[in-house]
């Protein structure tokens, strides 16, 4: 819309996909009439908000781009600039089966403008970045778990492969002082084989040593007054201590962002894979659409929680009488995620014994 020779786009909505990588950014133009450019430009949101500004002055602007390696940094600094930004879900895409089979930048980002000028596309949670960096140095944490596992299995199958046994005296007090102590005492026959040993060992102090200082951190972090309340209130649920509080609150972020416990369910991974047609229906097990680490700390959580709620014990032997132990205490780990739920939503302790 023109007055004189100024154009002026007040009350119309610009819609604008980005497929972006580290040297480039694809972009796709929409209108509310159709599609106005696809060109390519640098990784500069600055730039990208410039030529929005520049040809269509006075209109509102929204922003599409996949999450992926490029985390939120581009949402925050759009939204720093009046522009309106969704993050979504690439698997929760609409796809043609043509835009599937020809895979190019320009497909993409048309897509994505595409699907969000009809209103097909449902943006993602985007947390703060204070958040985000608290999240980071749990995620570190496990990162380093995963590591010093791996690094213990090699140190074992080393042992094993040249025929190296345990002490008695040692069996079931592996990596301990002495455990170590003789570790570093083991002889083998060529400098080549001493050097290897030699090596995994040392990565195990190293790795021991950096989770050591990640766990004084997230305990000193707990205590903060972002947090500390939080902790102390799931630390009374049996089985949470204060690593997987932090996890859960950081991962979760804002408990009130689940308007149900079924949408809190699904956000973790504890709802069924339903396939249906006709008549016909069939459950494959658990989602894998998950929070892979929440999951598999809430089930053991369970574990714990079973021994030591009366209610939750009663519930999972009902359970085991019509399925396996395995698939029973996924169905207590919903429980003790709706009991979370409510420990968190209504700022109260957990209380052992009450029915649900």
């Amino acid at each position: 819309m023109e007055k004189g020779k100024r154009l002026d786009f007040t009350g119309q909505t610009v819609f604008v996909g980005l497929d972006v990588h580290k040297r480039s950014w694809s972009v796709s133009v929409y209108t509310e009439h159709g599609e106005y450019k696809t060109f390519t430009q640098p990784p500069e949101p600055e730039k990208l908000v410039c030529f929005l500004r520049r040809h269509f002055p006075a209109a509102s602007y929204r922003v599409v781009y996949e999450a992926g390696f490029f985390g939120f940094w581009i949402y925050e600094e759009l939204a720093e600039r009046g522009v309106e930004c969704v993050v979504v879900n690439p698997a929760d895409v609409p796809t043609k089966d043509k835009e599937q089979r020809v895979k190019r930048d320009g497909v993409d980002c048309r897509k994505l403008a595409r699907c969000l000028r009809a209103g097909e596309i449902e943006g993602i949670y985007v947390p703060s970045r204070g958040r985000l960096e608290d999240r980071s140095l749990l995620r570190a944490r496990l990162s380093m778990g995963c590591k010093l596992r791996r690094c213990k299995n090699q140190i074992k199958a080393l042992l094993y492969f040249y025929g190296i046994g345990v002490p008695e005296e040692l069996e079931g007090r592996c990596w301990s002082v002495r455990f170590i102590r003789w570790l570093e005492g083991v002889r083998m026959r060529s400098r080549a084989g001493q050097m290897a040993l030699r090596v995994l060992i040392e990565e195990f102090r190293h790795l021991r040593s950096i989770i050591v200082s990640l766990d004084r951190e997230i305990r000193q972090l707990a205590r903060s007054e972002a947090y500390r309340e939080s902790v102390r209130l799931l630390r009374t649920v049996p089985g949470i201590g204060t690593f997987f509080s932090m996890l859960l609150l950081t991962e979760l972020c804002e408990i009130g962002r689940f308007p149900s416990i079924d949408e809190l369910s699904s956000y973790v991974g504890l709802v069924p894979d339903v396939h249906a047609s006709g008549e016909r229906e069939y459950v494959v097990g658990v989602t894998k659409r998950r929070r892979a680490y929440l999951r598999w700390l809430l089930i053991e959580a369970s574990w714990v929680a079973v021994r030591k709620d009366p209610v939750l014990m009663m519930a999972f032997k009902e359970y085991c009488r019509r399925m396996k132990k395995t698939r029973a205490i996924v169905k207590i780990a919903r429980k003790l995620l709706n009991r979370i739920r409510y420990v968190l939503k209504n700022r109260s302790e957990y209380v052992a014994g009450v029915i649900e």
